[in-house]
């Protein structure tokens, strides 16, 4: 007998899938974002900011509505995908990808942001004046010194893509198989007073946020170690 029923399952496996697409397209948006904060002196630097940081401070569900309102069949996201023939993205996986991204962006945003900030101009000027280009820099130079920040990147805005609730919720609705992720299942658990499996599934939750955040914790700590230490003594 399986811990977890076939719905669970499914909720689970869609949960996972739709937090692997979403951290890899946040990584790759992202890191252009951040860069770009990290080094512009544009006046524009800090609408961007705000704007990117917006999420952790509004409402899901106002979020989400704004969203559900965009993606609809006479919002601006909706007419365009419409006129694609990709139909509207509302009450689909697709939807809830869009979604995430953008609920999940200041998550990875951020830890990549701060890490570019940290290892300041220095290293990028030394690369450029051995005549290295924007690319051999950046992945030879730039990533390398700054891995704890997309390792921090990647780990948080995959966890926060799995416990997201509200905007998920008002955008992709409960559709089994579609847009029902773990978070709507326990909700629908404890709607049918089902508490056993709303029980096992928010357990699940929990082992899984408590082991990601030691597993982060240790590693950005053992990378701190290596970096402090030991030092040579110089004469």
């Amino acid at each position: 007998m399986s811990f977890f029923s076939a719905g669970d399952l499914q909720a689970i496996w869609l949960t996972l899938k739709l937090a692997s697409i979403v951290t890899i397209i946040l990584l790759v948006i992202s890191t252009p974002i951040a860069w770009w904060l990290a080094r512009t002196q544009s006046a524009w630097k800090g609408c961007v900011s705000a704007l990117v940081t917006l999420p952790l401070v509004l409402p899901p569900s106002v979020l989400g509505f704004y969203l559900l309102v965009m993606m609809g069949p006479e919002g601006p996201l909706g007419i365009i995908t419409r006129s694609l023939g990709l139909g509207t993205l509302a009450f689909t996986f697709n939807g809830l990808v869009v979604g995430s991204v953008i609920y999940s962006l200041p998550f990875v945003v951020q830890p990549i942001h701060n890490a570019i900030e940290a290892l300041g101009r220095r290293p990028i000027e030394v690369a450029a004046t051995l005549r290295a280009g924007p690319w051999d820099t950046f992945f030879n130079v730039v990533l390398p010194l700054t891995k704890p920040g997309f390792v921090t990147a990647a780990v948080l805005g995959f966890a926060h893509t799995v416990g997201e609730f509200g905007v998920v919720l008002m955008i992709g609705g409960n559709i089994p198989g579609v847009t029902q992720v773990i978070s709507v299942q326990i909700y629908e658990h404890v709607e049918a007073m089902d508490y056993l499996n709303a029980h096992r599934l928010a357990a699940a939750m929990l082992i899984f946020s408590f082991v990601v955040l030691l597993a982060l914790y240790t590693f950005n700590k053992t990378k701190k170690k290596v970096n402090d230490g030991p030092k040579v003594l110089e004469l």
